[in-house]
């Protein structure tokens, strides 16, 4: 009896410790190119649900456009996928409570981009 309730407690504790949270994905579904965040607090602590947002103008002489914006998880990561490879600078505005943060992707240059933004 004691054994079994111990070898439960034992999974238990295991199962809570393998359950990460999920990163925040958006898929634009245009190219292949991506960029991944992480954002923290001036402390240097992940923020919860900050929006990252960005107006993306693509195609021939950038006459298509696209608003993107996802949230980042607990740990303070996001991901944008499917970003074209060829399309005009990228600035990100990445804001929480009035604190705000802004990072630039040159898709031609850094097709794979990962960013750190500070809240300030």
């Amino acid at each position: 009896m004691i054994f079994s309730i111990l070898a439960l407690v034992l999974s238990l504790a295991r199962l809570q410790q393998a359950v990460e949270p999920e990163v925040a994905v958006l898929k634009a579904g245009l190219g292949p190119c991506s960029a991944d965040f992480t954002v923290k607090d001036s402390d240097g602590k992940p923020v919860y649900a900050a929006a990252i947002h960005v107006r993306m103008r693509y195609g021939m002489m950038g006459v298509k456009r696209m608003d993107l914006e996802v949230g980042t998880n607990e740990r303070g990561l996001a991901r944008i996928e499917g970003l074209p490879t060829k399309a005009r600078l990228l600035v990100y505005d990445i804001q929480k409570a009035g604190l705000k943060a802004t990072v630039e992707q040159n898709l031609t240059a850094s097709c794979f981009a990962r960013f750190e933004a500070i809240l300030k």
